[in-house]
This record gives structure tokens, sequence and C-alpha cells, in this order.
């Protein structure tokens, strides 16, 4: 080997540690930027209506008596009334496998007959408004069904930007911290993907609204759940929640 072959093949090798080091570098920011998620693609969509107050008897009689033709496309997981934090509203989560999954299903939606004369054309001039958002759960959380009837609370998080690789640990500490306390039962933890991102909604169950307030606090009293709240807060901006009663045909009684 001559002293450029020489030159050329250490030039070769120098060029490929710096490429390996690039990728390794953009690997390690992805994972620091994002934070853990789902390996899988299942996504929870997110819906909220709110109701013109002189309909919502008429909305709620016409959902219940439809809302087989809409479960027969895809999966309901849970449909509520507000009770408190908002007003004549309802909120419900439909579950996808993945978006190919959603659009098919919106798809076959916009072509059945059924859906579109019983439903659609006399629900849509009862609202005022609809939102929607999509989430997934994280991945240190199961979605749990609750063993009994009960009501729900949604505690939305609005957080700091940065992710979870930033206020994830936090967050989850404080969590898991007020399971452990058993004060009440953690149904699912959730994401925000499309929608307001950093946000983060916790789905509660409890026996009743006398049980939550009982259960909350004990929760105010408790120096573990104070300590792990106070770390956790530092990287929030805002919250908000919901009361929310299950409708006779939610699946999440």
């Amino acid at each position: 080997m001559n002293s450029l072959q020489f030159l050329r093949g250490v030039n070769t090798l120098m060029k490929t540690v710096k490429l390996c080091r690039q990728r390794s570098l953009v690997q390690v920011c992805a994972n620091l930027s994002t934070g853990p998620q789902q390996q899988h693609g299942i996504l929870y969509e997110f819906r909220t209506y709110s109701i013109k107050p002189s309909e919502m008897n008429n909305f709620m009689k016409l959902t219940k008596e439809h809302i087989d033709i809409r479960t027969a496309h895809s999966e309901l997981t849970g449909y509520w009334t507000v009770e408190l934090g908002g007003v004549n509203q309802v909120f419900h989560i439909w579950k996808y496998d993945d978006y190919t999954h959603r659009a098919t299903v919106r798809a076959a939606l916009g072509q059945d007959k059924e859906w579109q004369e019983k439903y659609m054309t006399k629900m849509l001039p009862l609202l005022d408004k609809q939102e929607n958002e999509i989430t997934y759960l994280v991945p240190w959380c199961q979605l749990m069904k609750p063993e009994k009837e009960g009501v729900y609370e949604i505690i939305t998080f609005q957080m700091k930007p940065g992710g979870p690789a930033a206020w994830g640990k936090a967050f989850r500490a404080a969590i898991n911290t007020h399971v452990n306390s058993g004060y009440s039962t953690l149904v699912g933890v959730f994401h925000s993907e499309f929608g307001l991102l950093n946000r983060v909604h916790v789905l509660w169950w409890h026996e009743n609204a006398d049980t939550r307030a009982a259960g909350r606090h004990k929760a105010h009293d408790d120096p573990r759940i104070v300590a792990a709240v106070r770390e956790s807060v530092a990287y929030l901006v805002s919250q908000r929640n919901m009361l929310l009663i299950p409708t006779p045909f939610s699946p999440l009684k």
C-alpha cells in the first residue's frame, strides 16, 4: 500500500466514524425531544360536543336510539355528559388501530346512508360546536375498566414545551403517588398528538362526587402527594377538570 492509498483509507475511516457519531446524536436528540411513546399505533380520539341548551334532551334521546349504527364501525371507549366544568356538553372517546383505520371508518360513515339519514341530518342542527383531539395512552399506563358504576373526572394538564423528556418523569411520579394512595382509581393517562401539544389528560373513576371530594381533601394533607406534586407543578402551565356522568350506552360506566 502506498502513502496515497493509506491516506485515502484513513480519510474514509474518519468519515465513517463521523457519520456514526452524527446518527447516534440524532437518535439521542430524538429520544430527548419526544420521550418514550407507545410502540403500537393505537390512538384515541377525544370528541367534545357543545349542545344548544334547549336541545340537550333531544340530542341525548337521538344518540341513545342510534349509537349502535356508529359503534358498528369502530370501538367506543366511553360516552359521558359533562356535569361540572362545562354546561350542555358531551364528551366521548373513540379507539382506532391507527390513522389509516380512522380514515377508513370516517369514509365508511360518510357513505352509511342509515347513519346519515337517521342520525347526522337530525343531530347537526342541535349542535353549537364540535371539538376533537387525537391522543395516545402513555407507555406506562394501560386503560383500566372500573368494576362498578360511578362518575368520572378528567383532568387536563397543559405542560410547558419540551414534551415528556422534560416533564414526563416528574409527572409520572405525581400520578403514581396518587394511585398508590388509594384515594381514587386511575382509568387512563393520555398524551395529545393533535390539538394543543404538551397536553396530558388523566381520567379518574370515583364512586360518586362526594367520595371524590373526600379523597381530594385527604390528598391535600398527604405529604407524599404534596411532595410529588410540588416537583411536577414546576412544569405546569394550567389545568382544568370536568366531572363526567356515563351515559347508559357508555362502555365505561
